[in-house]
């Protein structure tokens, strides 16, 4: 079932999100229900936050990412195929040098931001099956999991821009959260009356 994103300004989009245990309520709908929404949104991405939902879990599908000519051949491999669902993740480090990346958001559609991050994590997270993990990535996958990750720890994108980049913004922002936007997926909007 596709579900409609949550815009920015709605505080679920700011909370710390909690764990979860392996028999958290109707879990394998869920996860088929975001990758479902994910891919109807044409995302790599989607954190539970982002369907109301403040639990650390989130899912990412690179594929779409792997046809990018600008990429090294490994890169592209590394990114064609990489499914996985991410519970109660943590990241154990972030190394190695900081580097910039044109990013979007779901929650935050029209807005990209060249946003700057370490090139390498750690990171610890449950599988869908809660098989426990282990593992380092680089590049574009550390990235796309920093990025669904700062989700669950009730972090934006936008959050990490310059006060001036942030200024500038504020009025679309504000745009977003009252739905005067037209996004080609479902949205739920905190600032848009009932009834209107």
């Amino acid at each position: 079932m596709i579900l409609p994103i949550i815009a920015y300004g709605d505080p679920v989009l700011r909370k710390v999100a909690t764990d979860i245990t392996k028999d958290y309520t109707n879990l394998e709908t869920l996860i088929e229900n975001m990758w479902e929404t994910m891919y109807n949104a044409s995302g790599v991405g989607l954190a539970a936050p982002q369907i109301g939902l403040a639990i650390r879990m989130f899912v990412i599908d690179t594929t779409p990412f792997s046809d990018d000519e600008d990429l090294s051949p490994e890169e592209q491999k590394a990114l064609n195929g990489f499914k996985k669902v991410f519970i109660n993740a943590k990241i154990e480090e972030e190394t190695g040098e900081e580097w910039s990346f044109n990013e979007g958001c779901l929650s935050i559609p029209d807005i990209r931001e060249d946003v700057s991050r370490k090139e390498t994590i750690k990171i610890s997270y449950l599988d869908e099956k809660f098989n426990q993990k282990s593992e380092t990535y680089n590049g574009l996958l550390a990235r796309v999991i920093q990025h669904e990750y700062d989700h669950i720890e009730g972090i934006l994108f936008t959050d990490k821009l310059s006060s001036l980049k942030k200024r500038l913004l504020k009025g679309k922002l504000s745009n977003i959260s009252k739905g005067k936007i037209n996004a080609d997926y479902r949205m739920r909007f905190p600032e848009m009356k009932k009834g209107r």
